[in-house]
């Protein structure tokens, strides 16, 4: 299936949508602390979304198994798609919580990593590594560029800094739908995959290991862990690809940070 070019009106209510992820992500920012479970963040995220933001939480019933919650909430050696549960947090733990909000038909997706309490200087390395990586790949956006370009700078800045990428998950197009075409692989070669256009829009969100790269996922069909239980960490934006460059969709409305 062709990447799909959004139209101006299109982009405009992808900005609205990506900017509602953000918020979303700023709300719940102060209740992540020790004895809260994630099951309240998911509960408070839902609420918000439905009865303030007047938003669809996407990832609710979504895949098979059908997903159970309307956030992932991806703890210390969970990768991604970790499911909210009644295990209070506890000092030192880091947190990857990825939404995804559906207004007027578009999605916005965004996730973040938030540290419970005192973390680790290890820890810490992890998660600021883990965001420069990120970032590293989207200053790689801009029109006549390849998906490889984003790949390969993403994972030359996690591996010179000791890490592994995670090669089963990827970023991924979006709008209408959740996941559309390209996948955006957090690694590659230069030059390789297709070209980026102007009106692209497509979710980079490396995850990035302490340990290993290799992964396994658990019995509930959707929780993935680091097969060593290396600690893992991931950061995600939505990105346009515009005339000249790129523009992030679900930056922080509260600090204007991407």
């Amino acid at each position: 299936m062709a990447i799909i070019i959004k139209t101006q009106d299109e982009i405009e209510k992808m900005r609205i949508a990506g900017r509602l992820a953000a918020e979303l992500l700023d709300y719940i920012t102060p209740f992540v602390k020790a004895g809260t479970t994630t099951d309240e963040l998911n509960t408070l995220c839902h609420d918000y979304q439905t009865q303030v933001q007047g938003c669809i939480p996407a990832p609710l019933g979504y895949g098979n198994p059908p997903y159970p919650k309307s956030i992932c909430t991806s703890l210390n050696s969970v990768v991604c798609h970790g499911i909210p549960d009644n295990k209070p947090l506890k000092n030192g733990d880091i947190l990857n919580i990825d939404v995804t909000v559906i207004k007027d038909g578009f999605h916005g997706d965004s996730s973040r990593m938030f540290c419970v309490g005192e973390v680790s200087p290890i820890a810490q390395r992890l998660i600021k590594i883990t965001h420069e990586c990120m970032m590293i790949g989207i200053e790689k956006v801009k029109p006549g560029a390849f998906f490889g370009d984003i790949g390969y700078a993403i994972a030359k800045h996690a591996e010179n800094n000791g890490y592994s990428v995670v090669q089963e998950f990827c970023g991924h197009g979006v709008g209408r739908r959740f996941h559309e075409e390209p996948q955006v692989l957090h690694y590659g070669q230069k030059g390789t995959g297709a070209e980026l256009k102007p009106g692209m829009i497509f979710t980079i969100e490396p995850m990035i290991n302490q340990g290993k790269r290799h992964i396994k996922i658990a019995a509930d069909g959707w929780t993935v862990q680091t097969k060593d239980r290396s600690l893992s960490a991931q950061w995600e934006h939505e990105v346009l690809v515009t005339d000249t460059g790129y523009e992030i969709l679900t930056i922080s409305p509260m600090t204007g940070e991407p």
